[in-house]
């Protein structure tokens, strides 16, 4: 392995602040015939996407064997449109009011059990509730909400992303993220042919019920997918609005006015903050590898088939070129503004765009403005509000704790 390649997996955080400047924004990961380069430039990232119908989409080396070999994650071809028809209708727009009941009732259960005085884990706070609210969602009403399968789904992601160290010694020596285990899958498997209105059914992605074992490989996808990445955001909103007084005057009038985050014009505010703290701390920190199919030039560089390339997120959402003073929270950059900063791409691009994009503010913004309207919020430790990885989620430290100083309910 390259000494490139080691140190982003070694010290991610490090490695990609010393580089988001890097005038050619093109690094190269790993040398060979079949070379691997992280690229940030906006132009480049845009004409990629635009080609990704005719990319191939290899797989993450740490996280297949977590999620499957058969995860919609890098699916390609007819499979791939066929998954993302069978999973993106439910997800539009016009069909995300069907899932407001479910994250506000989810939202105030979780809520009730922060009475006064109360001092919980934000990471882990936010995780849970967002599994319960995926769980429903892909798995339907039935067994799928059993708390107690819940749990073990996780304690398999703590288990495989909770230490750093840990998940690199799986990823270099044991071959890979450490699997569920055929007694969870099995209770997964049965959960979703169970269950009733879920995301996936026993047809998901095509015609014929699919076997055990690529449903297991969508349902965990959908599962991680799903939470991870909304969790986090949602746990960066409420710590910068506890840190900054008058963001969260801010926001806390739109609430008072009735904003409940279910419309986003109606809590503005509260969209900027989502916003910056997307950009500053984004969901994850590379968007998918590409491989290219047949020789390209990107960036004056001419490149051979199979060429992997991988569109650094984190990297564009700090590149002063984009965002001036970019390790400085401000949502100022998106109040008023119409359309997408270029070198924004919280949510990938492409055909491999976030499918619950949409979901996923939704959620942040209700359960924000429930938190919010419920209860009044301190910050213990401050100094615990540091990135630190999760797989490749960019998640707050499992230190960082919130006070609930009182009831307004």
């Amino acid at each position: 392995m390259r000494r490139t390649e080691l140190a982003l997996a070694a010290a991610p955080l490090t490695f990609l602040r010393a580089h988001a400047d890097d005038p050619t924004a093109l690094l190269d990961i790993r040398p060979g015939p079949a070379p691997k380069i992280l690229v940030w430039d906006h132009e480049t990232l845009t004409e990629l996407f635009r080609q990704d119908p005719q990319l191939r989409h290899p797989g993450s080396r740490s996280l297949s064997p977590l999620l499957g070999r058969d995860s919609v994650l890098w699916a390609d071809g007819e499979r791939h449109t066929a998954y993302r028809r069978a999973f993106g209708a439910p997800l539009r727009e016009r069909r995300l009011a069907g899932y407001r009941d479910l994250i506000a009732a989810a939202a105030n259960s979780a809520i009730d059990a922060l009475p006064s005085g109360a001092v919980f884990g934000l990471a882990g706070w936010t995780r849970s509730l967002a599994l319960t609210i995926v769980a429903r969602i892909v798995l339907g009403d039935g067994p799928g909400a059993d708390p107690a399968l819940l749990h073990e789904v996780t304690a398999w992601f703590d288990r495989a992303l909770g230490s750093r160290r840990r998940m690199l010694a799986h990823r270099f020596l044991r071959g890979g993220l450490p699997r569920s285990g055929p007694d969870l899958d099995a209770r997964l498997v049965a959960a979703a042919r169970a269950g009733r209105g879920g995301l996936v059914s026993p047809q998901a992605g095509g015609a014929h019920p699919l076997p055990d074992g690529e449903l297991r490989d969508q349902i965990v996808s959908l599962l991680f997918a799903g939470h991870e990445t909304t969790a986090s955001a949602t746990a960066w909103t409420l710590y910068w609005l506890t840190r900054r007084a008058d963001l969260h005057d801010a926001v806390l009038s739109e609430v008072d006015a009735g904003a409940d985050g279910t419309d986003p014009d109606r809590s503005p505010v509260l969209q900027a903050v989502i916003a910056e703290a997307l950009r500053l701390c984004p969901p994850v920190e590379v968007a998918g590898n590409r491989a290219l199919t047949r020789p390209a030039e990107l960036l004056g560089r001419k490149l051979p088939a199979g060429t992997v390339v991988t569109p650094g997120i984190h990297l564009s959402h700090h590149r002063a070129e984009y965002f001036p003073d970019p390790h400085t929270f401000d949502p100022h950059r998106f109040l008023g503004r119409r359309g997408t900063p270029d070198g924004y791409l919280p949510f990938g691009g492409g055909s491999r765009y976030c499918l619950g994009s949409r979901l996923g503010l939704l959620e942040i913004r209700m359960v924000t403005a429930a938190l919010l309207r419920r209860r009044v919020l301190r910050c213990v430790n401050p100094r615990a509000g540091v990135l630190r990885m999760r797989g490749h989620a960019m998640a707050p430290s499992d230190r960082l704790r919130l006070e609930v100083v009182s009831c307004r309910d």
